[in-house]
């Protein structure tokens, strides 16, 4: 998807390593963008060196989910044994390929088994190695305590590092690198149309049901962007986070009314709402009322639900990007209201006080006029926090990358009907919950079939 440089540089490393690409029957570039990777320089020399097992899939924005369900459905077409899922940003190393390879062809029964990630931005820094579901809170989280600061090898290496020398499992391993046996696939499918997000994690789950287990692989790993450098709970994304997140709990829960997912998705609506991000609040509003709609709507808006939720931009100006900053007004002098930026998290204890008090100032406080001419302070991603950002009437935020800011602006009435909307909804969701994980858990088979992702990827309806 637009990362043609990342795509010829994997490319172009399995060429380098004929070993690695001699155990391929097929390497296949799903291309969903619009800048072409067989339209760039080079591509045409390395088509040549790969030879005839390269192949170009060239089809609509799918999304993650579209485009690794289009590379299953291709392995289990040309009969291959394994599908390696890649993501198209990564740093590949071809010796992982083949350790791989050998683990699961020695695995008693079929294993799907994970590469590592190191952070792309600090070669000998460990990121993930493989992931866990929190069955009540329904929820990622790193399967050691010890991996939830990342680990850097140059610091402390393997013999240095007993924690490392342990046993780990896990629920799933990230697509960024991932075998997965075409026998799993012809047993329990393809994954859900999800677009992105949630994707691999409810994979794993429904793998593990049926009797296969995940193993992320010591030994195996590439390079990817680590998650800090993103911000993937904000703005469009939010809407396919909360609502796979929750298709997920529906299907795989083992708690009644999903643990305690209903109430954190609705503390996370506050926390975006108090924190000014509407557009971010407008979407997951969008994604639980689709949801309730039940698991129809899944397919049919695979290749539409971006455009449309990118139509809401103009409505929101937390959601409107600069990259110039002297695109908005500067802050006047003082208006920063001394001692915000520094605002501390509340203590636990005191929390449910805390948002009382600040969602009832939000509500019944105007901001003033001032606030709606100039920001009243610029902040920086690194410190835009909730209970930070909930001070302001009118703020500057830049994005993960600092590349780009948007303008925060107070909204009293956007927060009276978006918290009311959502605490309508979580409420329906309790109510309904029994009734809508078993129309999601019925229409399971079909969503995840080899010939409704053919009418997909057709184009069909």
């Amino acid at each position: 998807m637009n990362k043609p440089d990342f795509c010829l540089a994997n490319v172009r490393a399995l060429a380098e390593h004929p070993e690695a690409l001699e155990v391929a029957r097929e390497v296949l570039i799903v291309d969903q963008g619009t800048i072409k990777v067989a339209d760039q320089p080079g591509f045409a020399e390395l088509a040549v060196l790969i030879g005839p097992k390269l192949r170009v899939i060239n089809q609509a924005n799918l999304g993650g989910s579209g485009g690794f369900a289009r590379g299953m459905y291709e392995a289990v077409e040309n009969g291959s044994d394994y599908v390696l899922l890649l993501d198209d940003d990564v740093v590949m190393e071809p010796e992982s390929v083949l350790r791989m390879m050998a683990f699961a062809g020695r695995c008693r029964k079929p294993t799907i088994v994970g590469g590592h990630m190191f952070d792309l931005y600090s070669r000998s820094t460990l990121y993930s190695m493989g992931e866990t579901i929190d069955p009540r809170r329904f929820s990622p989280s790193q399967p050691h305590q010890d991996m939830l600061m990342r680990h850097d090898f140059s610091v402390s290496n393997l013999r240095q590092t007993p924690w490392l020398h342990r046993r780990i499992d896990v629920d799933y391993n990230g697509w960024w690198m991932c075998l997965i046996p075409t026998s799993v696939i012809r047993d329990i499918g393809l994954p859900l149309p999800l677009f992105i997000k949630w994707d691999d994690s409810e994979y794993g789950l429904r793998a593990r049901a049926a009797g296969y287990r995940t193993v992320s692989l010591p030994g195996s790993a590439l390079w990817h962007i680590s998650w800090i450098d993103k911000d993937d709970l904000v703005g469009w994304q939010a809407y396919f986070h909360n609502r796979n997140r929750l298709i997920t709990a529906l299907l795989h829960s083992p708690y009644p009314k999903g643990g305690s997912v209903l109430r954190e998705s609705f503390q996370e609506d506050v926390k975006h709402l108090v924190s000014l991000q509407y557009f971010t609040a407008q979407n997951r509003l969008t994604a639980r009322s689709d949801l309730m709609t039940g698991p129809a709507h899944l397919h049919p808006s695979l290749a539409t639900k971006l455009a449309t939720i990118n139509k809401l931009r103009d409505s929101f100006p937390d959601a409107q990007l600069h990259e110039d900053i002297d695109d908005f007004p500067a802050p006047s002098l003082g208006a920063g209201l001394s001692g915000q930026a520094d605002s501390q998290m509340p203590a636990k204890k005191d929390m449910v006080k805390w948002g009382l008090t600040t969602v009832a100032r939000q509500l019944l406080r105007q901001p003033p006029a001032s606030a709606l001419e100039r920001p009243q302070a610029y902040l920086a991603h690194v410190d835009n926090r909730w209970f930070r950002t909930a001070q302001f009437d009118s703020v500057v935020v830049s994005n993960a990358e600092g590349t780009a800011a948007s303008w925060y602006q107070r909204d009293p009435k956007k927060l009276k009907a978006m918290l009311s909307q959502s605490a309508l909804q979580h409420a329906a969701l309790y109510r309904n919950w029994d009734a809508l994980a078993a129309d999601y858990r019925s229409a399971l088979a079909d969503l995840v079939s080899m010939a409704a992702w053919r009418r997909t990827f057709n184009g069909e309806k």
